[in-house]
């Protein structure tokens, strides 16, 4: 295996043997495989588009399987090989189709001839070197590759969000299926795939529009709210990851059955939203963010229901208690499927939790959140009147993931570092590291502004937007605003590209830099977007706040 999407790749280079995260090789193998399959897909669709022939299955299936390749999102390998013969099959019908329509397909790489029936077929092909990322040599190139795949995983989780609440694009997805198809072309050059990449987070921007156009039409737009996070007496359900149609049907079902339910790690959001308000079985928030799940499951006592990624692989004293669904799976844990109408039954873990005692409370208090760009807005003269009194010196958006790894310590320490005259804008689960620090206030605006989950880092984009018009500057690198981004797997990178596209400079990004830039890939990006890394809180603020007086 070969494997380095994720921040915590081992040694910073790339997993080998085994993945940080877990994987063994032959599951990052299958999942290698399914990419594989995907781009041959993205390849023959989009001759077939070009021919009027689209196939609507097409767009479900690539997003649904390039969500079940990220980070942390599905460990059942069975998955795998149902999702490769699917994929295949629909492969063949395209073909076919392309073929009755009097056409030939003109690209007949062995993305598209490679077939295979049996387990073990599937197995020697994805254990081969065609298919790993290491097939491509030059080492720029594949970089760009990857970061392009990456951004198309992460643009893939939150189009299949988006379409669960029915709305969808389908510019988006012939666009995901035509760059799935380029990013196997060998003739492209290194500056073409550099504009392709870009041209990625073009398309980030709109899917994340696109979802936060779904979440708000659907449930309102997020309110400011103080979330418990305490424990009732009554048994409860804890649901994790970021399908806000999965939480809704929950409380819907769980309504009346004396079983509350609980948000965990990105599922968060769920409390800020008015439809969600209604629900007094709704108690709050249990935990943290998703590495620390191993500890917290055990203790909530009741069933978790992971509706995305963020799985670590659960422990043997709750792996019993775990529900997946989605993109989701891990093996010998139960999966609740979508029904033909869209709907999902949640009764089997609503009597499991009816035999489970209440959860053991972990921490007391509340936390604040719901800051998304809506709410800003209606608070913006204040904030614009800060700024300008100079009670607010600068804004750091330091969004993006959690992780493991005791660097990670630093967000801490730099949120604690700030002096009381700056605010930070948060979304993803990296707001864990500091959410639950008393900060204090500035002229009654907290000093820790939630917008919600990572896919909400569009809501942080549009509140710099307005503060940029607010304050009548040029662009939004004048804002007094720095980016100090955490990132750990690959819908960090979506936002990532998307905040290159609107002209961002000068993002810091850590703990570390992906493995998959190469030295000249990370040069580009220095010398073209200011792009750079972290070092310790000290300098790292002194760096940031020099910027103002420059």
């Amino acid at each position: 295996m070969f494997c380095y999407q994720c921040q915590e790749t081992a040694n910073g280079t790339g997993c080998t043997i085994a993945g940080i995260c877990g994987k063994k090789d032959d599951l990052a193998n299958m999942q290698d495989l399914l990419v594989y399959v995907v781009k041959g897909l993205g390849i023959v669709h989009t001759e077939a588009r070009e021919l009027g022939l689209k196939h609507s299955k097409v767009d479900e299936f690539i997003v649904n399987s390039l969500f079940m390749t990220i980070t942390n999102a599905n460990w059942d390998k069975n998955d795998f090989y149902n999702k490769v013969r699917e994929g295949l099959n629909i492969r063949e019908e395209i073909k076919f189709s392309i073929e009755k329509a009097g056409s030939q397909l003109a690209n007949t790489s062995d993305f598209v001839t490679w077939y295979g029936e049996t387990t073990l077929e599937f197995e020697n092909k994805a254990a081969s070197q065609e298919v790993s990322i290491l097939a491509t040599r030059d080492e720029d190139i594949r970089s760009l590759r990857e970061l392009i795949t990456y951004g198309l995983k992460g643009l893939a989780a939150y189009l299949q969000h988006a379409a669960h609440l029915g709305y969808k694009e389908d510019s988006l997805y012939a666009f995901m299926q035509k760059t799935l198809s380029q990013i196997t072309d060998d003739t492209l050059t290194l500056d073409e795939l550099i504009a392709l990449s870009m041209e990625v987070g073009k398309y980030g921007v709109h899917g994340m529009e696109l979802l936060d156009t779904a979440n708000t039409s659907t449930y309102g737009h997020p309110e400011v709210t103080k979330v418990n996070i305490g424990v009732g007496k009554n048994p409860g359900i804890l649901i994790s990851g970021h399908d806000l149609k999965d939480i809704e049907q929950l409380l819907k079902q769980t309504e009346g059955t004396g079983v509350d339910v609980y948000t965990h790690s990105e599922m968060l959001v769920a409390n800020y939203y008015p439809a969600f308000k209604k629900y007094d079985h709704f108690v709050g928030n249990y935990g943290n963010a998703w590495w620390e799940q191993k500890r917290e499951f055990e203790s909530f006592n009741g069933p978790i229901l992971m509706t995305t990624n963020c799985i670590v692989p659960p422990k043997a004293t709750y792996k019993d208690r775990m529900y997946t669904t989605g993109a989701t799976g891990v093996e010998g844990v139960t999966y609740i499927a979508e029904k033909e109408d869209g709907t999902k039954d949640f009764s089997v873990i609503i009597e499991h939790a009816k035999q489970c005692d209440p959860p053991i409370e972990i921490e007391k208090g509340e936390i604040i959140g719901g800051f998304a760009h809506n709410q800003v807005a209606q608070v913006a003269d204040q904030v614009v009147d800060a700024v300008k009194n100079g009670d607010i010196k600068r804004f750091f958006v330091m969004a993006g993931c959690d992780g493991r790894h005791k660097s990670r310590t630093y967000y801490k320490e730099f949120a604690e570092e700030l002096s009381n005259d700056t605010i930070i804008l948060t979304a993803g689960c990296a707001k864990y590291r500091y959410n639950k620090l008393d900060l204090g206030d500035i002229n009654g605006i907290p000093r820790v502004l939630d917008a919600g989950q990572c896919n909400d880092s569009y809501s942080l984009v549009m509140t710099a937007l307005k503060l940029k018009d607010a304050l009548g500057l040029e662009s939004i690198n004048d804002l007094p605003l720095s980016y100090n981004i955490a990132w750990y797997e690959q819908k960090a990178v979506i936002v990532f590209l998307s905040l290159l596209y609107l002209g961002v400079k000068n993002i810091h990004v850590g703990p570390t830099l992906p493995a998959f830039l190469s030295p000249n890939v990370t040069n580009f990006l220095v010398e073209n977007f200011g792009v750079g890394s972290i070092t310790n809180t000290t300098d790292d603020i002194d760096m940031f706040m020099n910027v103002v007086a420059n």
